[in-house]
């Protein structure tokens, strides 16, 4: 027998490997088996089939180790890796390392997934039975302290009972930590009673998964008369198609219709992925729905640990998964037994598309496929939808139903646009802040209600420069300036993470005044404690929320009310949602609308339009000031007006003039190298080679923004494809080039890869 198998490698295809006899019928498709590679190396590989045909050409290699009996993979997560290394253009074995926790990657013991044992505590044999046990409290009659533990221990285990009337399925476990934590007891009185032969210990695995103790009774709310006809009418449009849209405004109580949607699923016995672009949003949203569905419910993300998501993995190949799993865009990948449907609230987020490294897919878009592999149902959820999903539902592709109306009747925020440059001229600015913004935050601190404030950059200062020669610290290894981080007194590079200490003077011209320009979330938040002294003021960045416990507290705290004012970056957008925040300020509305991408309206307006509704819940109607140089620009005007219509109309004429998505597919190829020159000869070549193939569709080579990354300089070329067009064509005819370059001695050094849609 023989096996193909994918190795965790950015390696194109399969492997194949000779199996011993004896292992027989054990090996199944989705199995590990231990691979040796190369001269020395070895893999954890996954197979992906077997067959008695002998490869021709080479020596074919024994494989080392049957890793287990069971599967880790289903039949449906290989044909999901399959497709998405054929859709996005990337070797399987970079899907295989995106999708695996890395306790199942492990082929070295020591380094894999190790389950958790915790020491449990039992009678001897000798002592297990009514008479013996009696007896052992008379032999301790001269050790309280033993005596006092060997009591606590029959207490919690039930032991007396289960012998009197000799049934052992009475007596409980009892952990060792626990007991001696419940007398207040030590290992050394413990020891003793071993010792005595009166205790023994032994070892158990455990689950290092939170079950909780939730019950398993689902209580639901009643819907509102605006959330039941959404309700009715999602189940309609999935009588007819597999994907509908819930487009709600902010605070319509989206979350409640999907609680509606997946108890009914849970009742026909089918699983659910609730998908979310974000950490941060899981935890209200985890709190919010144990409250319903008990321990039916997994969460899955990065900030658990490896063991952890290890666990969660082979609970859901278990014959008790769980019902729903709730996790971000990595949580495609987990094995589904029977799916009946996915959910993917905020469908319009930049977070779930993956940026590097390969698979460089999108999270709602494997989701899609995902659910129409397994025939379930796709919600996809939001206030403000891609441009891509409200094209295919306008063409009928996918449902749409609309809830328009906020729970309890709140209203939508009034919306504020103050002309930065009319503030600055007139010298009204303090800092950041307007004046309109600065008495907004006052009278909202002297009635007691919150406050949220979005800068989109992270840092103190995006760039330091000297005030005499104009110098700027740049990153060596790219092309970008260091942002200036004041509590470390460093700046750092954003893109790969270099650091080093502020100079005290300017290393160009030793000029002793360093300006910092502009603002970060750092910088407004201490620009807002001298500001407002008494105020308790917290930030939500990429820096503050590193650690898992880092973002919960922050969130506790504010929703507790200990914070007044959250400063952060998009983070503080989501569909977080906090009952006493009355004001919304968005510092820097340019630095969205000036991207150098096609979709920076569609973003602005989404981002805006987001945080913005984070403002004004339950009985009062909440104000945004929103901060711009540029207030008579129509996405503006479109997000006072609450407008996606027409921005959707606007848009979609541009797109189409232009040959953008979601009218035409878009692929970036990008090419690295580290010589500049090398790399200028493979663009300009290949964008020829491509010209021949692809014709007028294809742009470039350009030079991207950020030119140079880790010391490798980067060029770009962009494929537009129209939708008609054979996909999968152009996809062979795109490796072929790939391959034919790459085969060339001056450019074999290279890295070309893909970015598709």
């Amino acid at each position: 027998m023989f096996a193909d198998v994918i190795l965790p490698l950015p390696l194109d295809g399969t492997f194949t490997y000779a199996l011993p006899a004896e292992w027989g019928y054990r090996v199944k498709p989705g199995c590990r088996l231990t691979v040796p590679f190369g001269k020395k190396k070895s893999y954890s590989a996954i197979v992906l089939r077997l067959h008695d045909l002998r490869p021709e050409g080479y020596e074919v290699k024994d494989a080392i180790e049957l890793l287990e009996d069971a599967p880790i993979l289903l039949p449906s997560q290989l044909r999901l890796w399959q497709w998405m290394a054929d859709y996005y253009l990337c070797p399987i074995g970079s899907v295989y390392k995106a999708a695996l926790p890395s306790g199942l990657k492990e082929e070295d013991e020591e380094s894999g997934y190790k389950p958790k044992m915790v020491q449990m505590v039992r009678l001897t044999e000798a002592y297990a039975a009514e008479d013996r046990l009696v007896g052992a409290f008379i032999e301790l009659k001269r050790s309280p302290k033993q005596a006092v533990l060997l009591m606590k221990y029959t207490e919690m285990s039930k032991v007396a009972a289960s012998l009197t009337m000799k049934d052992p399925t009475l007596c409980l476990e009892v952990e060792k930590q626990e007991l001696l934590k419940a007398c207040d007891s030590n290992t050394t009185i413990f020891n003793a009673l071993v010792e005595k032969g009166i205790l023994e210990t032994y070892e158990k695995q455990v689950d290092r998964l939170d079950v909780g103790d939730a019950s398993d009774q689902m209580v639901l709310h009643l819907l509102s008369p605006a959330q039941k006809f959404a309700l009715d009418g999602i189940y309609k449009q999935f009588e007819e198609k597999n994907v509908c849209l819930l487009h709600g405004v902010t605070s319509s109580g989206k979350t409640e219709v999907y609680i509606h949607l997946i108890y009914n699923m849970i009742e026909q016995k089918k699983q659910v992925l609730y998908l979310l672009p974000e950490i941060v949003l899981t935890t209200q949203l985890v709190n919010r729905l144990k409250r319903v569905f008990g321990n039916r419910l997994g969460v899955y993300h990065s900030k658990f640990s490896d063991a952890q998501r290890v666990e969660l993995w082979q609970k859901q190949l278990s014959h008790n998964p769980y019902d729903i799993i709730v996790g971000v865009r990595s949580s495609v990948f987990l094995p589904y037994q029977n799916l009946g449907l996915v959910i993917v609230d905020e469908e319009h987020e930049q977070s779930f598309k993956q940026q590097d490294p390969a698979p460089r897919y999108h999270g709602r878009n494997v989701a899609l496929m995902l659910a129409y592999m397994a025939g379930a149902k796709t919600l996809l959820g939001t206030a403000t939808p891609s441009l891509e999903t409200y094209y295919n539902c306008e063409r009928g592709k996918y449902g749409k139903v609309e809830l328009f109306e906020r729970y309890q009747q709140v209203q939508l925020p009034d919306i504020q646009v103050v002309n930065v440059a009319e503030e600055r001229r007139k010298k009204m600015m303090s800092g950041p802040f307007t004046s309109v913004l600065l008495k907004e935050m006052h009278d909202a601190l002297q009635n007691k209600e919150q406050i949220i404030l979005f800068q989109n950059r992270r840092g103190f200062s995006p760039t330091v420069e000297c005030h005499t020669c104009g110098w700027v610290p740049r990153c060596p290894h790219c092309d970008v300036s260091l942002t200036y981080h004041r509590r470390l007194n460093q700046v750092t590079c954003h893109y790969c993470g270099y650091v080093e200490p502020l100079p005290r003077k300017c290393p160009n011209c030793e000029g002793e005044r360093l300006d910092n320009v502009g603002f970060g979330t750092e910088r407004i938040e201490d620009d807002i404690k001298q500001v407002f002294p008494d105020a308790q003021v917290a930030r939500m960045d990429l820096d503050t929320t590193r650690s898992r416990t880092g973002y919960e507290k922050l969130l506790h705290d504010f929703q507790n009310g200990n914070t007044d004012i959250l400063v952060g970056t998009q983070m503080v957008t989501k569909g977080l949602d906090f009952e006493r925040v009355s004001v919304v300020g968005i510092l820097n509305a340019d630095t969205m609308l000036n991207m150098p991408d096609f979709r920076s309206y569609e973003h602005a307006f989404q981002m805006m339009s987001q945080v913005a509704g984070r403002a004004g819940r339950r009985n009062k109607q909440g104000r945004v000031i929103l901060q711009t140089k540029t207030p008579d620009l129509p996405v503006v005007q479109q997000v006072v007006a609450n407008d996606y219509a027409t921005l959707y109309r606007e848009q979609m004429e541009e797109r189409r003039l232009f040959h953008y998505p979601p009218l035409y597919r878009l692929v970036s190829v990008y090419m690295k190298h580290r010589y500049e020159s090398v790399l200028n000869a493979l663009a300009y070549e290949m964008a020829q080679v491509m010209r021949k193939v692809f014709g007028e569709r294809v742009l470039g080579p350009d030079t991207p923004p950020v030119a140079r990354v880790q010391s490798l300089y980067i060029r770009k070329i962009m494929l537009k494809v129209e939708l008609n067009a054979n996909l999968s064509e152009a996809r062979i005819r795109l490796r072929q080039i790939e391959k034919h370059f790459l085969a060339q001695e001056q450019f074999k050094s290279a890295q070309i890869y893909f970015d598709v849609d």
